[in-house]
């Protein structure tokens, strides 16, 4: 209605310039132009509401996203407890097929049993995607932008039980949640709506003075189908952000998910296929597979995908590298850090230990950028391990989705980790770091009062870290916080860049222009300057790391355009007056090898000659030539 009213108050339509006739003239089809003027405005605002408004649409509440919720619990459970929704049913016996159980971390309690997909399945869904995706292709920006608000709508709508669910099947808690989740992927959809269009349109590119008779485009096209295999820390935004990706670059889409998040995979990729089923569109464009890593091959061997994401560790970041050279397929590889953090001398300390700590034990340290390493001056060292040590060993750990732990909403500082099976490994850093020297606070697994059947373990502190030791190098992915001092700004930044990883870093001081500098020397994707990982809520840049956190970029229009075939076109700007025409000198079958080469040879002088001597010498010999 602004632009309406802007457009009304035109000088122009409102006949304030001008005078005498020319003002009678405006006053004459001033009527006129303010019809018209209407008429687009309500054609516009038609098309807006039809193509960009959201769209409502039914959806089944998951039982297990409600608190009070009970189910069956299982003694140390595994994705392979065998547990079935069957133990009260007659138990289906299919031969040579495998079962994945889905059970909450933080209780142990089971939340279903589901059927694994085989390699014959995995292809069938990569194929109905095939099938979606060739009318999919054809849609417009306007159709696609129309999904993903829909989408919106619905989580900032239902954003408790989509936190509720990402707790049920992980265990972190509903803040993790809310920042992890539901904004993450908020912002990844606000970006796509609004500059998606931009990264992807055609885009003209500059040419050259010998081509100055021609324009150039790079247009973004569709690759077909896409996968994304993705880790299971952040069930929501793992799922959603690939697939909002890899769909508004008018692709199809096969997520396949960590076998520890199947159950909540499954709720938030059928939320999608909704979406896209009340916009119009065949909810069989995008796919979920769940399976075990033997039959991913069906997926990431296939000729019918075009483009793999893939996040998660790097020893299988390698297999899946390796198994996409058999179709020569491009891969986005996202392989986890160790992501340092240096405090320059004289920071505030007390006024950055908040950050700090959300960047060491958000998620329980399951975050592929929190903060694993605290690189401080050994001035500020005391100051902080204090800090640390004070607040680390007042954190409750716990269920949010428990009413046995002081009911529901409860104040929970930590949640479980995803599973137990890395608890030995961790222990046994941690004990070799404090036989080097170090000073633990925590460090071990802990067992809840109320949850025996949970897998939690203690935040932890580790101080006087040095390079000698296993645990600066190895990527603990828990809630543990390295504190390693250090003498000089230089000795910090060879600390920091002393890992195989390179993925996120963050930068504190109490200057920026010196905190700059130190950003510039770190060998790492990308930096945070005094704040931690808000680079990844700027959706318009670009996501990854260097070295062993992997290679290629999501997010951004990097991202976007990875997902797409860029193909150069280049035609005529004034093709009625000039077009491209062969010299007879060139023209087959060649009069004289000689001339020719003076042709040729005398237009590269007169084009890129060192001075303006060489170009008229060359324009000399090319014009000399053209008239053989």
């Amino acid at each position: 209605m602004d632009t309406l009213i802007d457009l009304m108050n035109h000088p122009y339509l409102t006949g304030k310039l001008g005078s005498g006739s020319e003002k009678r003239h405006i006053d004459s089809i001033y009527p006129i132009t303010m019809f018209l003027v209407v008429g687009i405005y309500l054609v516009v605002e038609r098309y807006n509401q039809r193509y960009n408004s959201a769209v409502p649409f039914e959806w089944n509440y998951p039982e297990p996203a409600s608190p009070t919720w009970q189910s069956k619990k299982i003694q140390e459970p595994t994705i392979e407890s065998h547990l079935h929704d069957s133990d009260i049913l007659p138990v289906m016996n299919i031969p040579g097929r495998r079962w994945i159980t889905s059970f909450d971390p933080a209780t142990g309690l089971h939340l279903g049993t589901s059927l694994a997909d085989n390699e014959a399945e995995i292809q069938a869904k990569i194929k109905r995607a095939g099938v979606a995706q060739q009318k999919w292709r054809h849609t417009t920006f306007s159709h696609r932008r129309r999904v993903i608000r829909s989408l919106m709508k619905w989580l900032v709508d239902n954003q408790e039980v989509c936190a509720r669910v990402a707790c049920r099947d992980t265990g972190k808690t509903l803040i993790d949640a809310a920042l992890g989740e539901i904004m993450t992927t908020c912002a990844k959809m606000e970006w796509l709506m609004k500059h998606g269009e931009d990264a992807l349109k055609p885009e003209s590119r500059k040419t050259n003075f010998m081509l100055f008779y021609k324009k150039a485009q790079v247009l973004y096209e569709p690759m077909g189908v896409v996968s994304a295999i993705v880790s299971w820390n952040y069930p929501l935004h793992n799922a959603w952000s690939p697939i909002l990706a890899g769909i508004f670059a008018g692709n199809g889409v096969v997520l396949k998910c960590s076998e520890q998040v199947v159950w909540s995979t499954n709720f938030y990729v059928s939320i999608i296929n909704k979406a896209l089923q009340a916009c119009g569109h065949d909810p069989e464009l995008v796919q979920v597979v769940c399976c075990y890593p033997e039959q991913a091959t069906a997926l990431t061997e296939s000729p019918d995908i075009k483009h793999i994401t893939f996040i998660g560790s790097e020893t299988v970041g390698r297999k899946v590298a390796q198994a996409a050279t058999k179709h020569l397929t491009p891969v986005t590889l996202e392989l986890g850090g160790k992501d340092p953090s240096i405090i320059l001398p004289n920071s505030d300390i007390k006024q950055w230990a908040p950050t700090l700590l959300r960047g060491v034990y958000q998620n329980m340290g399951q975050n592929c950028i929190g903060i694993e390493r605290l690189i401080v001056h050994q001035d500020q060292y005391d100051d902080l391990f204090a800090i640390f040590e004070d607040r680390v060993t007042r954190m409750r750990v716990g269920s949010v989705m428990s009413t046995q732990q002081a009911g529901y909403l409860s104040t929970v500082d930590g949640g479980a980790m995803v599973t137990g099976d890395r608890f030995a490994g961790l222990e046994k850093l941690i004990k070799d770091a404090t036989e080097g020297g170090a000073i633990a606070i925590g460090g071990q697994e802990y067992k809840h009062t109320y949850h025996e059947n949970g897998y939690y373990f203690q935040p932890t502190v580790l101080g006087l870290v040095d390079t000698s030791m296993d645990i600066a190098h190895q990527e603990v992915f828990a809630p543990i916080a390295l504190l390693m001092p250090y003498e000089t700004i230089d000795e910090a930044i060879e600390i920091a860049n002393g890992t195989r990883y390179g993925l996120g870093a963050s930068v504190f001081g109490p200057d920026q222009e010196d905190c700059m500098k130190v950003a510039q020397e770190l060998h790492c994707g990308m930096v945070s300057i005094n704040d931690f990982a808000v680079y990844y809520m700027n959706q318009d840049l670009p996501f990854g790391g260097v070295k062993a956190s992997g290679y290629g970029r999501f997010g951004g229009p990097e991202g976007l355009r990875s997902l797409t075939y860029p193909k150069a076109v280049i035609m005529d700007r004034w093709p009625s007056v000039i077009q491209t025409s062969i010299p007879r000198v060139l023209d087959y079958p060649l009069r004289s090898l000689y001339w020719s080469w003076e042709f040729s040879s005398g237009l590269a002088r007169f084009l890129y000659g060192d001075n303006w001597r060489e170009s008229m010498t060359g324009l000399y010999k090319l014009a000399r030539a053209a008239r053989q």
